[in-house]
């Protein structure tokens, strides 16, 4: 049992890498639309570089989208609104006129029954003309109108908008008509009543009912003009895609579409769009494992890779189901970004590659889409060579915008022939993908601390002197932060030309000695002129304190949640080398003794990437040099020559991806900049008194 349990431990990232990659492949079957596929891709004003298509069947020619679009809004425009009359508004209202008058006609003598009736039948007209709550100007629905439907009765008849009165102009002319019979007690009337009580609206909008009325006749619009028969021949190989070939290609894919249930088996549908997905997939996995084992061997960092493709492939899916939002406005250029970021360019350019080609499988205008996109995102890519401030990033974001811009009209002049026939209001998508390419400053940070990521903008962060870690580094073992700050500045010119991340090699050089804080005494450079607290102890103790800095300086930084890669330094900048000071000097007193070197050894492990290798290395250099008393260009070489090789001899390098000529450049800039540092000093002569 146990020998079963040690064998699967050792094949358990490849079980990981197995479900990892079997959940993205059924993540992207559910994302990914399931219908087939015309078979034919087709460009306007291009060649037809397939075979002479005939018809397989009857079909009906659509209508270009902007055509349906203006004849919709034409039926919109023309529509007449209906408006339902209440004609118990207009006896109630009548009738109580009527009675409020009557019962006033012995205050006002001019009140005569024949002015009464005149009145009310004037008040009656007014009702039976309409009366709606605004006047036509001020009514949105009216706007621009001559008729209107009166429904009463549910009988519906077409009558003028200028013989509707509003609840003003029917008081206005009621009020008229009293001031004309009453003359000088018109004024008496207004005291004794008020004529606007009797003003109310009987026609009334139904906003549902005329929603139901207008949709009707929208869809009364044909949407398509024409017929293809079946065994009619379309278009033959060679010829240019016209505007009029396309529009027929373009009903045939979409008549393609709805038949697409028919006579189709759907295992086989479901077998194919399996197949895609696991060769797009695959074709990452190999990349990664033959070209980024570091990638591969790291699970976090292929999930991180999945789940960035997975969530791009569903970010697109769920705009394209949407027709107010174009399909361009998802800013795929973010994939490559974050990519390059964390990890590198060819990696970035390599997932947006397949990203697209999954996209594609459903994206309108397939060609037109992964070419588009592919652009964009390797300019991303390759105007984002660093992410130090924000700006960086809003130019990226600036590219993107411009690259998509040039490619779309370059495509539309192909396609068109003529600039009044491009979509220009399709740039103002591509504006807002650039926008929305901003997105990746706070996703970096997100996915920092989801995945335990590093970015240079945290490196540069961290890097700041006054970091807690930091400042007690320069408080309590100033000399050690002397050293580490030469470390650091060292490794950033070595990294600069052997190649890999000099924000990385800096940082990491400040913290690597940081578990000197513990009992800074015990190290030379914080140690005052005659004090050495090692004089009281023996050489297994002293080797123990010596050693005992790296592993402190790993709980250390743990506690204050610094990232692994910074870690990664600490534990590794004295690999798995011994504290040979205390060891020579303990087998020199003891020769008889049987000595386990495992005592006076770090415990490692010994440094994997270039920059803490060279870390390692300039640390152990600048120690030895510092301590010539003649600090002469031959002499220097001779000390970089020795240390490096004794490192190379003791097989520290051994896991390290440095080449021999990185190593050779690590001489010369070593000595170059130790020259710098040790130069020589004139001697300032003394003035004569």
């Amino acid at each position: 049992m146990k020998k079963l349990l040690t064998r699967l431990a050792q094949y358990y990232h490849f079980f990981y890498i197995a479900f990892a990659f079997s959940a993205a492949i059924f993540l992207l079957y559910l994302i990914i639309p399931g219908e087939s596929r015309f078979r034919y891709e087709f460009q306007k004003n291009a060649p037809w570089r397939h075979e002479t298509l005939i018809a397989p069947y009857n079909f009906a020619i659509y209508k270009p989208d902007e055509v349906i679009k203006s004849e919709q809004d034409s039926v919109k425009k023309q529509f007449i609104p209906y408006y339902t009359k209440d004609t118990l508004v207009s006896l109630l209202q009548s009738r109580n006129f009527e009675l409020e008058l009557q019962g006033i006609s012995g205050e006002l003598p001019a009140l005569k029954p024949e002015t009464i009736q005149q009145l009310t039948s004037h008040l009656t007209k007014i009702y039976q003309a309409g009366v709606i709550a605004q006047s036509p100007e001020a009514h949105p629905v009216l706007k621009d109108k001559s008729e209107l439907f009166e429904v009463s009765d549910k009988m519906a008849r077409k009558i003028p908008v200028s013989s509707v009165y509003s609840m003003k102009t029917a008081f206005q002319s009621l009020s008229d008509s009293a001031r004309t019979l009453l003359k000088d007690q018109y004024e008496n009337l207004n005291q004794s009543t008020n004529l606007a009580d009797y003003i109310q609206a009987n026609l009334n909008y139904n906003e549902e009912f005329n929603a139901l009325e207008l949709e009707k006749l929208i869809n009364s619009v044909s949407l398509t003009q024409g017929m293809v028969q079946a065994g009619e021949r379309i278009i033959f190989k060679g010829d240019i895609v016209t505007p009029d070939k396309f529009l027929i290609l373009e009903s045939l894919k979409k008549s393609y579409s709805i038949k697409q249930g028919y006579n189709m088996d759907r295992y086989l549908l479901i077998l194919g769009k399996l197949i895609l997905i696991i060769a797009c997939l695959l074709i990452l996995i190999l990349y990664l494992a033959y070209f980024r084992p570091e990638i591969f061997r790291e699970k976090r960092h292929l999930s991180f890779i999945l789940l960035l493709i997975i969530l791009m492939v569903f970010s697109t899916r769920f705009v394209s189901q949407h027709d107010f939002i174009n399909i361009y406005v998802v800013p795929l250029a973010i994939l490559p970004i974050l990519l390059r970021i964390f990890f590198d360019s060819r990696t970035a350019i390599y997932a947006l590659l397949v990203t697209s080609l999954l996209i594609g499988y459903f994206a309108p205008n397939n060609y037109e889409f992964i070419f588009m996109n592919i652009i964009a995102g390797i300019i991303a890519v390759f105007s984002l060579d660093k992410l130090h401030r924000r700006s960086h990033l809003v130019f990226t974001a600036l590219w993107v915008l411009i690259s998509y811009s040039v490619v779309y009209l370059a495509l539309s002049m192909i396609q068109e022939g003529n600039m009044e026939a491009i979509r220009w209001e399709e740039l103002e998508w591509f504006a807002a993908n650039a926008v929305l390419v901003l997105l990746a400053y706070p996703l970096i940070y997100i996915f920092e601390k989801m995945f335990g990521f590093v970015s240079d903008v945290t490196l540069i962060e961290l890097s700041n002197t006054n970091q807690p870690l930091l400042r007690k580094l320069a408080e309590e073992a100033p000399g050690t932060f002397q050293h580490s700050l030469q470390i650091a500045n060292l490794a950033e010119a070595v990294i600069h030309r052997i190649g890999g991340n000099p924000f990385l090699a800096y940082a990491g050089a400040l913290y690597h000695d940081i578990g000197k804080t513990n009992q800074p005494a015990y190290f030379i450079e914080n140690q005052s002129a005659g004090m050495n607290p090692h004089s009281e102890l023996d050489y297994k103790d002293s080797a123990r304190v010596i050693i005992d800095h790296v592993t402190y300086g790993v709980r250390l930084a743990r506690k204050h949640k610094l990232p692994e890669v910074l870690i990664d330094f600490i534990s590794s900048h004295h690999g798995t080398t011994q504290a040979k000071y205390f060891y020579t000097l303990y087998k020199n007193e003891n020769p008889d003794m049987a000595i386990d070197p495992k005592e006076f050894s770090y415990p490692g492990p010994r440094p994997k990437s270039k920059e803490t290798s060279v870390v390692m290395l300039i640390d152990g250099i600048e120690a030895a040099t510092r301590a010539l008393k003649e600090k002469t260009p031959d002499n220097l070489k001779t000390v970089i020559e020795n240390m490096v090789q004794q490192k190379v001899d003791d097989g520290q390098l051994d896991n390290a991806d440095l080449t021999l000529r990185d190593i050779r450049i690590v001489k010369e800039t070593l000595t170059e900049k130790l020259m710098n540092i040790y130069h020589i000093r004139i001697e300032y002569p003394k003035e004569n008194t």
